[in-house]
């Protein structure tokens, strides 16, 4: 059963941190990109990072470049998102996926105050 679990979301005051993690299973992981992606309630899910399957190769969305970090462990089939200095416009359901997709999983829930 393929299954790609984000957690580590939370409420933060803006300028806070948060680790994202994602807890994949079911596929071959280190065959596949990941990505962070994002949805605010009545707006189309974006990417926020991706990461390559072996070489870590990144990239960022403009608005968080400097801010999010992104990593995995292939032997722990997991991939992180380390996220800085947080704005209210973070605020989001962040999800993870392969790229291309395997299967949205719930997303977890990220609320920056400000």
């Amino acid at each position: 059963d393929v299954q790609l679990q984000a957690s580590g979301g939370g409420s933060v005051q803006a300028g806070g941190s948060l680790r994202l993690s994602c807890a994949a299973s079911g596929f071959s992981f280190d065959e596949y990109a990941i990505g962070w992606f994002r949805q605010v309630p009545g707006k189309e899910r974006e990417v926020v990072s991706c990461i390559s399957e072996t070489d870590g190769t990144t990239y960022y969305a403009d608005s968080v470049k400097d801010r999010f970090t992104i990593s995995r462990d292939n032997a722990k089939n997991a991939v992180y998102l380390q996220m800085n200095s947080l704005k209210a416009e973070d605020t989001a359901v962040y999800y993870c996926n392969g790229i291309p997709a395997v299967r949205w999983g719930q997303g977890t829930l990220v609320t920056v105050s400000s």
